[in-house]
């Protein structure tokens, strides 16, 4: 009959050899890291930190802004080309005259088909 669980010295050998090869990862992985930290810049100090401007805080401003109407072509005159227009972004729009912000109305979520009365 055979013995299934033979006690055997390879098997020890093998799980020291892996513990070794772990060890050698991590030391290696450290080493790497260090020499890494080494070639980066220094930290800055306290003094090169950013600081508040001195009139404090910068808060964000919260407005609704109306685009500017394009203007009407004259009769028996030529359409404006976009670079005759002006330039586009907030330069194209100004603060609307009503700053309420816009609210759902009760009883609806607010998007199409969102079971609101129908």
């Amino acid at each position: 009959m055979m013995q299934l669980a033979q006690p055997s010295g390879l098997l020890s050998i093998a799980m020291f050899v892996v513990g070794i090869a772990v060890l050698a990862l991590l030391l290696g992985g450290f080493w790497l890291g260090t020499r890494i930290r080494l070639r980066e810049s220094p930290r800055p100090r306290p003094e090169e930190q950013p600081h508040l401007p001195p009139g404090g805080a910068v808060h964000e401003v919260r407005e609704t802004r109306e685009p500017l109407e394009v203007p009407k072509m004259p009769k028996g005159g030529r359409p404006l080309l976009p670079h005759e227009m002006g330039s586009f972004g907030n330069a194209r729009t100004r603060t609307g005259s009503d700053q309420s912000r816009p609210r759902w109305s009760k009883g609806s979520s607010g998007s199409w088909g969102g079971g609101g009365p129908g």
